[in-house]
């Protein structure tokens, strides 16, 4: 009887618990350097989606473990890294996985295998088979290794339109575009998938849906967190861009210099670091296309920043936009208080600014690639 009664009590018991153990089993490939693996996620115990602040444990050769305690129904999403963004978990495609996903019901052992990192995945190609030339629509030209003040060097692609070489009189709007070395070419691309930028934007030429345009592509660095950020570096990054590469942009090609028709884009961090750009620099860029934008990333330091500074005097115009499919959800969060903030300072959807959300959209170049004629057309109309 007594037993009967001491399982009973136990049962009520683990009925009532408030919180429950975790432990996290990762198996991974052979890491390429001395640097731990680290859990991130949406939970101040998982880093509150900072890459490098929750290291794992080391159990044994290719296994590290983790254990957490949670309150009861708890729902979390987590991923895993090697300290960055740059160096996060990737699939057997070498496409980042969708957000691990989690509700807190009772204790237990999560085993997920890594076959791969991001910053090490296979090349799909190699950068010397063919000349770039051959595998981009279009005339392009490298300036390699620009330097700027505290930044690393970087290559920069500028893509030429359609007729540039044959009308020497006419001048073009330049779209500035981050993460350069995925907007045009598959092999330099990550995991071999590029925004197919050339491809769009001479179809969209050609069918005069919108202007000719220059396209400048900035190529990351290993800094890219930091440099798309609100950080030091970012500073540094964007005085880059206004004070070294559009200057050297406009005495190197027949530009059209003025606000009017300066342009900035990119994607997730990238996203980020555009609306950053023209809401502190609206004398040098009138257009921004932000996709996916990161506002979320370090504690939604961004969102908090763009509450206290009034919103720019110049007339901008900004098209955003967020997929709904694994981490796309979080930064759709974001997205939608930077909308709220917006409405507050007056910047509502309508002829100059624009929204567009994909249920359907993760967060890939793939699905950037899908959605970047909507950006093209909102920013770069054909002259009337």
């Amino acid at each position: 009887m007594n037993v009967i009664k001491e399982f009973a009590v136990s049962m009520v018991r683990k009925r009532h618990r408030r919180e429950f153990t975790l432990i996290f089993e990762i198996k991974v490939a052979p890491l390429p350097d001395q640097r731990p693996v680290y859990i991130t996620g949406n939970h101040k115990k998982l880093g509150n989606w900072e890459p490098g602040m929750i290291a794992l444990e080391q159990e044994s050769p290719g296994v590290w473990t983790g254990e957490f305690s949670f309150r009861k129904n708890t729902q979390l999403q987590y991923k895993f890294t090697r300290g960055s963004w740059d160096t996060e978990a990737v699939n057997e495609r070498g496409a980042p996985f969708f957000n691990h996903h989690l509700k807190v019901v009772r204790d237990q052992r999560i085993r997920i295998d890594i076959p791969h990192w991001k910053d090490t995945f296979p090349a799909n190609g190699q950068p010397g088979e063919g000349k770039p030339e051959d595998r981009i629509t279009g005339e392009v030209r490298f300036h390699r290794q620009m330097e700027g003040d505290g930044l690393l060097p970087r290559d920069i692609i500028v893509w030429l339109p359609p007729g540039y070489k044959t009308r020497k009189n006419k001048r073009y709007p330049v779209l500035y575009m981050h993460d350069g070395q995925n907007i045009f070419d598959p092999v330099t691309a990550y995991a071999g998938t590029d925004w197919e930028a050339d491809e769009t934007a001479t179809r969209l030429i050609k069918q005069k849906k919108m202007r000719d345009i220059i396209i400048v592509g900035i190529y990351n660095t290993k800094d890219r967190d930091q440099e798309y950020s609100l950080s030091p570096k970012g500073k540094l990054y964007q005085h880059f861009i206004v004070e070294r590469l559009k200057p050297f942009i406009d005495r190197t090609y027949r530009t059209l210099p003025g606000r009017a028709h300066t342009a900035i884009m990119g994607s997730s961090l990238g996203g980020l670091v555009s609306f950053l750009l023209i809401w502190q620099y609206p004398r040098i860029f009138s257009l921004a296309g932000c996709l996916s934008p990161s506002f979320v990333y370090r504690r939604e330091q961004a969102v908090k920043f763009l509450k206290k500074s009034p919103a720019p005097e110049e007339p901008v115009r900004i098209f955003m936009d967020c997929g709904g499919r694994g981490g796309e959800r979080l930064l759709y969060r974001g997205c939608k208080k930077v909308l709220r903030i917006l409405r507050r300072k007056g910047i509502s959807p309508g002829k100059d600014f624009q929204f567009y959300y994909d249920a359907k959209a993760d967060h890939s170049e793939a699905a950037w690639a899908e959605r970047l004629w909507r950006h093209f057309e909102f920013l770069f109309p054909p002259a009337e």
